[in-house]
């Protein structure tokens, strides 16, 4: 049995039908071909499937398809489609990148965050990444990408 569901995604209206018991995960990956999120511990512990849903930072591996019926999300697909976003930039200039792996779910993670507290500490910057697992970098870059961004938002930029 299949059930239709609708929401927005990157900005453009979406209907599919979903099976129970599908994650979300799944469905942006295998109907919309959106693989920047990765399913990787497929039990929310590392954060690389995060995407923003309803302007909040989930793991989508844990979230049933079902649960987006009506739901805004945003990918890092949709994420500075005509250029970079504020984050993306400071990621590259800080080489906060290595592997690549965790970094769209970190950066997606980092935008919810900053949508909320548009100036944080570096304590902040931190916590707000603490669901996010990086084996490459050590955080110290990730954090002063997160901290630079910060920066550019609040100009305006985003």
């Amino acid at each position: 049995m299949q059930y239709p569901i609708s929401f927005t995604l990157n900005g453009r209206k979406e209907f599919v039908l979903v099976e129970p018991g599908r994650t979300l995960v799944a469905l942006l990956r295998e109907d919309f071909q959106l693989t920047g999120g990765k399913v990787a511990c497929n039990i929310g512990d590392c954060g690389a499937c995060t995407v923003i849903m309803n302007g909040m930072a989930v793991k989508s591996c844990l979230v049933p398809a079902l649960k987006a019926d009506g739901a805004d999300l945003l990918t890092i697909e949709g994420l500075g489609e005509d250029s970079l976003h504020p984050l993306q930039q400071k990621f590259v200039e800080h080489a906060a990148i290595q592997c690549g792996y965790c970094s769209p779910g970190m950066i997606l993670a980092a935008k919810a965050f900053l949508d909320e507290n548009p100036n944080p500490t570096e304590e902040e910057a931190r916590e707000a990444i603490a669901g996010n697992i990086c084996r490459c970098t050590g955080y110290a870059k990730i954090v002063q990408a997160i901290l630079d961004a910060a920066t550019l938002m609040e100009g305006g930029r985003e």
